[in-house]
């Protein structure tokens, strides 16, 4: 490859011009670029495969997206300085879908590959293509799906037919309360498998991702799929994501890192708990693993399932739209299955007990804990807040205790221990109140490990663990024993928990954010579908206010009805996904001189300014779901133009944030 001097370049006999996307995070250069292929490099520069070009006078990565016969571009082409490795990387249909999910989220395509191909790792490459070398045909398809758990739905067995017959089914599924969720969905991807398709499934966590790993090693066999997941480190990762692009194996599951997986012949896409924030992407354009998954249905002509005990706005959307059916349970299944759940500030818990609107563990919950532990059975505390105490106040007048320096929240780490700045983390050992110069302070917010401090000294000689950021836990012993955990760190008990208590009900419930009914409900069904059914002693008590609406969904368990709520009043107010909305944040200049430049559709209107962070602020733009692919087209070349002008103060685009506020 390196052996010819650059004046004894010659074009390659066939197809000589590559279209090449360069690694530019320009938005202006958004485009793909012409270069010639040398003779030389002829047979490596095959579609897919990474390459080396001369870009503006230095030397940049790209990928080689085509080969052609001609080129539109007028002038002298330059040649491709290197092929980086003759892997075809890039699937076409990956690429095809990477630049969907651009144009969706008003970003560039080089920022998108670079999400959907991992880095490079030069010996991982030697070693499959030895390996592939060496072995014999992979192993044989699995005879057919098993569907245990599918025909306590309805609708259930129709699905995996229609994946086993290769037909394209879409649904959102509400599982039941403790449903084994990961045996379901690798029953149906045993059944898309079965029909001689592949499949791609994404979950919010690690701990998830290992029980759906688990289940699906047992409906397929050895060696049928890979995870993919950034925690495997660069080597694991992509020796599993060489696996999927060479066809090794048909199914691919993990968090939003494989949301792009290249799977051949694509049959279904999944995702689970579509609700959790950890599927919505940090860096730019920063999509929604939900909405790529479906973008891959609609371009592959595939199945898709979105699944989870709650129900997002979102999915209801796809429900009311028609472009998917609900897989649920008939109501007598539901309430055969579902433990008995009580709310703790509704009239008759109030005649018994007047402190219950109060108390952080009214009576109610007390007495369930008691009765679940004299029975030999496990108790599940959820606290919304990790720590001991996150959040201090003045013992005298209540005034919320500040770091003297950054005006950041106090917290203590232990009851030993000296209050802190969350923000900038100084010590405020000599703190004293700006309003009334008191010294002491109490607590404004428990966290888990003062929950289970106190919890400990409540039940004297019961085994008490904490499950948090510290340390996750997987599963606990099913005999009596107090789990405090935050929520998304429930463990799974064996035989279920007796008694799930779910604390501090104000703090989900009164947050600053559009989601914040949907995300209460989303924890609170996520930990009390880890209890036993009524019928075997399972009970759930939430402190809260029997009346207000998540708590009436959680009582019936019924997410579909709350989901519908929220989408109806969200078309009423005009917020997402009844519309689509695009977050702009920035330097107050940059942020006007973007939309200014922004040749925005009749139809938009602006909300703001409102603050950000720091000196930055923030504009939302909103549009009629028929104008999206116009909005973001048009915030992309506004970006594009200031890019070109080289200004300096950067601007954030966002396409329906999960935060709007």
């Amino acid at each position: 490859m390196t052996g010819t001097r650059r004046s004894d370049r010659r074009p390659a006999d066939g197809s000589p011009v590559a279209r090449v996307c360069v690694d530019v995070p320009l938005a202006h250069l958004d485009r793909p670029f012409d270069y010639l292929v040398p003779a030389e490099l002829d047979a490596d520069a095959v579609p897919g495969v990474r390459v080396k070009v001369r870009f503006a006078g230095q030397l940049v990565d790209g990928w080689l997206l085509e080969r052609a016969d001609d080129s539109g571009h007028t002038g002298r082409l330059a040649y491709l300085e290197k092929v980086v490795s003759p892997e075809p990387v890039l699937a076409p249909e990956v690429a095809r879908l990477a630049r969907t999910v651009a144009d969706r989220y008003a970003g560039s395509l080089a920022d998108v590959l670079r999400l959907a191909v991992p880095p490079r790792h030069a010996r991982v490459e030697k070693d499959v293509r030895a390996r592939a070398a060496a072995d014999g045909p992979g192993p044989d398809a699995p005879d057919g799906p098993g569907a245990d758990g599918w025909p306590d739905y309805p609708a259930g067995p129709a699905l995996l037919r229609a994946l086993a017959d290769g037909r394209a089914p879409r649904a959102v599924w509400s599982a039941l309360p403790g449903e084994d969720w990961p045996a379901r969905y690798a029953e149906a991807v045993a059944a898309t498998v079965a029909g001689g398709r592949g499949a791609v499934l994404v979950v919010a966590d690690n701990r998830d991702l290992d029980r759906l790993d688990a289940a699906l090693h047992d409906a397929l066999g050895p060696g049928r799929h890979v995870s993919l997941s950034a925690a495997l480190g660069p080597a694991r990762r992509y020796r599993a994501f060489l696996a999927a692009r060479r066809g090794d194996v048909a199914v691919v599951v993990g968090t939003r890192a494989a949301m792009f997986a290249p799977v051949a012949r694509l049959g279904l896409v999944a995702i689970w708990d579509d609700g959790d924030d950890l599927h919505a992407e940090p860096r730019a354009p920063y999509p929604h693993a939900r909405e790529v998954l479906l973008t891959r249905a609609q371009l592959a002509d595939a199945a898709a399932i979105v699944g989870g005990y709650t129900r997002t706005a979102e999915a209801q959307l796809l429900v009311e739209t028609g472009w998917a059916r609900e897989v649920v349970a008939d109501r007598a299944t539901v309430r055969a299955r579902m433990p008995a759940i009580a709310p703790t500030g509704d009239d008759p818990q109030l005649a018994r007990d007047p402190g219950a609107a109060t108390a952080r563990l009214p009576s109610l919950a007390w007495t369930t804990a008691r009765e679940a532990l004299r029975a030999d059975l496990p108790v599940l505390v959820q606290v919304p807040r990790r720590g001991y105490l996150p959040s201090v106040a003045c013992a005298e007048c209540r005034t919320p205790a500040r770091c003297p320096h950054c005006a950041g929240p106090l917290a203590l780490p232990s009851a030993e221990g000296t209050p802190a700045c969350r923000w900038c983390g100084r010590v405020a050992a000599a703190y004293a109140c700006p309003e009334c110069g008191g010294r002491r302070l109490r607590a404004s917010v428990t966290g888990a490990r003062r929950t289970a401090e106190e919890l400990g000294r409540a039940f004297p000689g019961v085994p008490v663990r904490t499950s948090g950021r510290e340390e996750v836990l997987a599963t606990v012993p099913g005999g009596a024993g107090l789990v405090i955990a935050t929520p998304g760190a429930e463990p799974v008990a064996e035989g279920g928990f007796g008694a799930v208590l779910l604390l501090d009900s104000w703090a989900l419930l009164t947050r600053a954010d559009l989601r914040a009914g949907e995300e209460a409900l989303r924890r609170w069904l996520a930990a009390a579908a880890l209890a036993r059914p009524a019928a075997a002693g399972g009970r759930v008590v939430v402190v809260a206010d029997g009346a207000l609406a998540p708590v009436q969904a959680l009582l019936r368990w019924d997410a579909g009805w709350f989901a519908a709520r929220e989408l109806a009043e969200r078309r009423e107010l005009g917020f997402p996904p009844a519309v689509r909305m695009a977050s702009v944040t920035g330097a107050p200049a940059a942020v006007a001189d973007l939309l200014a430049e922004a040749r925005l559709p009749a139809e938009a209107e602006l909300l703001g300014p409102v603050p950000a962070d720091g000196e930055r602020e923030r504009m939302l733009v909103r549009v009629p779901r028929a104008w999206a692919a116009a909005l973001a087209d048009a915030l992309h070349s506004a970006a594009g133009v200031r890019a070109a002008r080289k200004a300096v103060d950067p601007v954030r685009l966002q396409v329906d944030p999960l935060a709007l506020f």
